[in-house]
């Protein structure tokens, strides 16, 4: 079960290793450092280190562990902060006194679970009742936010069974709380059981993306939808605005556990977003935000082979909540950086380079992740729904979308938020590029829109979009003959844009009256926008100028509503004001 390291290379090392599996962890040197089989030549295992091999030497000594790289998964997970291989680091910090992470800590020494902790089991079944591998055996009250519900885990070994005993009161994580007879034997489940990361956690079906993940952001929200179970990416050159977005994704998204995976990000801009995270409150109970959320961090300073197991990480431990039945959001920032170890790593284990040194295998590992996203009827004997929603950034070079990670991502994925640097650096937020973005989301939401808020919600978001597709028409035909050359109609469009672009795209996140946009105030502003279109339209085929309408003060209000109209008085507001505007405008158009 060991063998010998015969050379190194930077996070890659060779060694002899007889009878080693593919991807399987094994611990290197002295140290115990945690490693990763990535190819295999014989009795030859090619391992990534997911530590400093900094002071290895040839001849020292490689333990396989005879399984892959697994979660740990279980209560007392939730409000955890680990590093790429799950240790917490929380903990490490207050028992080694020192912020960094000494190379060699293991499992042993700083277990991903609290092991000591005891809970309050609640037994959700009873003895002699028939379970089946996914069944809910129980629950304990892990925060005040999140019920964490005990599994019959889908473990091979576990077969379907009978209940022979099941535990009620206080136990630890690894005390044994239920046995199962099955054909095979008696199963002891406990309250913890390991899943390894690059395998997907397996569901009975997979469901149409019916549901929108609502996010109180306008611009996605309306006219780029995700559903739930859906996928997302979001790439964007420097300082346009990724980490803002994402953080008002897991703060004001319905999903009900958050999932944030720091990914080769620089280190004092992860730690600020981490410091930032710790604060935010849940806005619904007030409660910190971290006790319904688990985070992931691999810094661009830490071992670059661990980025890859923290995105794998991240994901298994999101799909065990969704077996929960519950709503989860992963979001990896970046996969650009994931990529990058991806291409280090299969540099130094010789493998052929593809499209600018990435590994020929970026497209399938790309679609292997995005793939874990889905809405699912959940394995077990009673039917339960659960869904795990990934949006990933990606730090293109140069925002330079043509690249393989984003162009290659652009295939998998059904909501593209591309972030232009044009619209941050002029103070337009959330800068989601309106022109190229897209959703295939739109007709499978359509019926949840249309029967819980509007039903000509898609018919007013296309008349949106053909306005701002119109309007970077026009543009260029001002560019060059000015305004003068348009038509009172054409400039009519330009100001509708406008009023689209700053009164219902653009959106303060620290603003408590623009975000979070409730679906009732996002259908009623941009209800208001059309009407004063359609109206506009008419009084200008009476004669009445452009400008003229562009100067009432209901059409200056327009733009500002976002900013005025709170979510709980949208209704009655709204309605005054578009009863307002259209008497405005007629009598303009008396005149």
């Amino acid at each position: 079960m060991s063998g010998k390291i015969e050379y190194i290379s930077g996070p890659v090392i060779k060694a002899e290793l007889p009878g080693a599996t593919l991807y399987e962890l094994v611990f290197v040197g002295e140290l115990k450092l945690f490693g990763e089989v990535v190819r295999i030549q014989g009795d030859k295992a090619f391992i990534q280190v997911y530590e400093d091999t900094t002071g290895l030497k040839p001849g020292e000594t490689v333990v396989r562990s005879g399984e892959p790289l697994s979660a740990w998964l279980g209560p007392s997970i939730m409000g955890k902060i680990y590093d790429g291989v799950q240790r917490p680091l929380k903990y490490i910090e207050e028992t080694s006194k020192t912020p960094f992470v000494a190379r060699g800590v293991g499992y042993e020494q700083a277990p991903p679970l609290d092991l000591e902790a005891k809970f309050d089991f609640q037994p959700a079944v009873k003895v002699g009742e028939e379970v089946q591998p996914g069944d809910v055996l129980g629950s304990v009250r892990e925060t005040e936010l999140i019920t964490h519900y005990i599994l019959y885990p889908p473990l091979p070994q576990n077969a379907p069974g009978v209940v022979e005993w099941v535990a009620e009161g206080k136990y630890k994580v690894d005390d044994v709380i239920a046995r199962v007879k099955t054909k095979r034997g008696v199963v002891e489940v406990k309250m913890w059981h390991k899943w390894p990361v690059r395998k997907p956690r397996p569901i009975r079906e997979k469901l149409p993306p019916a549901e929108p993940l609502i996010t109180g952001v306008r611009a996605i929200d309306v006219m780029f939808p995700i559903a739930k179970g859906g996928t997302a990416a979001v790439p964007g050159p420097f300082g346009t605005g990724k980490t803002v977005l994402i953080r008002t994704l897991f703060l004001y998204a319905q999903s009900r556990i958050i999932i944030p995976v720091l990914c080769g990000e620089r280190g004092n801009e992860a730690a600020d977003a981490l410091h930032g995270l710790l604060k935010l409150k849940d806005p619904t109970t007030g409660r910190s935000l971290l006790e319904r959320t688990t985070i992931i961090v691999n810094t661009s300073n830490m071992p670059v082979a661990a980025r890859e197991a923290s995105v794998y990480m991240g994901v298994t431990i999101g799909e065990y909540f969704r077996d929960q039945g519950y709503d989860v959001l992963v979001s990896a920032d970046s996969t650009s950086r994931w990529a990058e170890a991806m291409r280090e790593v299969a540099l130094r284990i010789g493998e052929m380079p593809s499209e600018e040194g990435f590994p020929a295998y970026l497209p399938t590992r790309l679609a292997e992740f995005y793939e874990r996203g889905s809405r699912s009827v959940l394995l077990g004997s009673k039917e339960r729904v659960g869904s795990l929603t990934i949006a990933a950034s990606v730090s293109p070079p140069g925002g330079d979308f043509t690249e393989p990670v984003t162009s290659n991502t652009l295939r998998f994925i059904g909501t593209f938020w591309p972030l232009a640097a044009r619209l941050a650096y002029s103070r337009h937020y959330p800068a989601i590029d309106w022109l190229i973005a897209f959703s295939r989301y739109v007709d499978t939401v359509e019926s949840w829109w249309s029967k819980e808020v509007g039903s000509d919600w898609k018919y007013l978001r296309g008349v949106f979009q053909s306005i701002l597709v119109k309007e970077a028409e026009l543009q260029e035909i001002v560019r060059i003959l000015g305004t003068e050359a348009l038509s009172e109609e054409e400039k009519h469009i330009l100001n509708v844009a406008f009023m689209i672009r700053e009164g219902f795209l653009k959106q303060d996140s620290y603003n408590d009256v623009d975000t979070p946009s409730s679906p009732l105030k996002q259908y009623l502003l941009m209800k208001a926008i059309y009407t004063y279109y359609e109206e506009g339209l008419k009084a200008i085929h009476s004669g009445t100028p452009a400008m003229v309408l562009r100067e009432l003060e209901s059409a200056k209000r327009l733009s500002r509503l976002r900013m005025e109209i709170r979510n709980d008085v949208a209704k009655e507001e709204f309605a005054k004001f578009i009863e307002n505007m259209v008497a405005e405008i007629r009598g303009v158009q008396k005149r």
